[in-house]
């Protein structure tokens, strides 16, 4: 089997040397649009089984002709390039793994496309979107009826420094859109949007974390693929305290948004301007990161009030080098990729992680998240 992996980043690099550790996967082209980062992807993965190459990444048929020689892809791009991915995924009769959850919808619209084509579009398949996604999925099919899943994520730098207690573990441009993006959840039985920021509140976690505080940020594909199954769901993410006031003040500022402006003849964004003067203040006093999950699922099974409950605190990989953040994120797909290069996923279509690593397959495919490292600690309560 032919596995693509496009874009080579840090998120990227790891899914290429992790896919090329299975069996079933023959070969591993790394796609980047720079020489560079797929000569450093080469050298990380350093795997006979992984060759490079450099192209455009920007439109359908740019990609079409990287993946029509491939039988499943992990794209690993920015949001504004994943819908271009996912088409080109289709029009070359390619799986396709998709660590991006925005625009569900607009990828949904594509199903049938996916359907004719024969493939498997999986898309937001990281840690959140991902394995927040299956978790709440499973808790709702362990109960008789859903009254509120909560799912809850954060990459946290092990040893955070002020005065914003946080540093960028990704795109700093994925991360700002997470604080200005209107969030879709459900109450009642129906799709909301709250305001980006919104509904702070403190919640702690194991050690090394301690104290910290939560925001509504957006469901993605859960707030469409559950809905029906479960009254109420939300995502939140997680921050040390002090940080989402401090980004709240900016937001209402206007420094987060993308509107033209100019400034002294040179045409620009707040958000842009922002990102030059925030990027040295999102920094730890080491590269030392921690991703910490809860999600919890509440109802009733058998006429009794339970609660489903997973969490996972997860600290730098020191042994692959790695954030805990790229290891949490890429591995899901790294699975995914694996498990539809083996014909294990027979549906075709669009399909989310929540609507595939459920119910026979939920055991499975945590077994094999901690066989690489990902353990995630399980509790039911009556």
């Amino acid at each position: 089997m032919h596995a693509v992996v496009l874009g080579t980043g840090r998120i990227g690099t790891t899914v290429v040397r992790e896919l090329a550790k299975f069996s079933a996967i023959t070969t591993v082209t790394a796609v980047d649009g720079s020489q560079h980062m797929v000569d450093r992807c080469l050298e990380k993965a350093d795997n006979p089984k992984v060759i490079g190459r450099t192209a455009s990444l920007s439109s359908v048929g740019d990609l079409v002709d990287i993946l029509e020689d491939a039988d499943v892809a992990v794209g690993c791009l920015p949001h504004s390039l994943s819908l271009t991915a996912v088409r080109a995924a289709i029009a070359s009769r390619c799986h396709l793994v998709d660590l991006v959850g925005s625009l569900f919808q607009e990828k949904l619209e594509l199903d049938s496309e996916a359907r004719e084509a024969g493939v498997t579009i999986v898309p937001g398949c990281g840690v959140a979107p991902g394995i927040t996604n299956f978790l709440a999925a499973q808790g709702i099919e362990l109960l008789d009826s859903a009254d509120h899943a909560v799912m809850i994520c954060g990459g946290i730098p092990r040893m955070p420094l002020p005065p914003l207690w946080y540093q960028v573990v990704f795109r700093l441009e994925s991360v700002l859109g997470l604080y200005t993006k209107p969030a879709a959840a459900i109450r009642n039985d129906r799709i909301v949007e709250f305001p980006a920021l919104s509904e702070l509140e403190s919640i702690t976690f194991p050690y090394p974390v301690g104290a910290c505080e939560a925001v509504i940020t957006d469901a993605h594909s859960t707030a469409y693929t559950l809905l029906g199954k479960v009254k109420n769901l939300t995502e939140k993410t997680v921050r040390y305290p002090g940080h989402w006031s401090k980004m709240k003040v900016l937001a209402e500022l206007g420094f987060l948004e993308d509107r033209p402006i100019e400034v002294e003849g040179i045409q620009t964004t707040p958000r842009k301007v922002s990102e030059q003067i925030l990027a040295p203040q999102m920094v730890g006093e080491s590269n030392e990161d921690v991703t910490v999950v809860r999600v919890e699922v509440f109802g009733m099974k058998d006429g009794r009030q339970t609660t489903h409950k997973w969490e996972l605190v997860d600290n730098y990989d020191h042994q692959r080098g790695i954030t805990s953040m790229a290891k949490t994120t890429a591995l899901p797909a790294v699975i995914a990729a694996k498990w539809l290069a083996e014909n294990r996923i027979p549906e075709k279509g669009v399909m989310p992680i929540e609507s595939i690593a459920v119910r026979d397959r939920f055991d499975p495919f945590l077994d094999e998240l901690k066989n690489l490292g990902i353990t995630i600690d399980y509790q039911q309560s009556v």
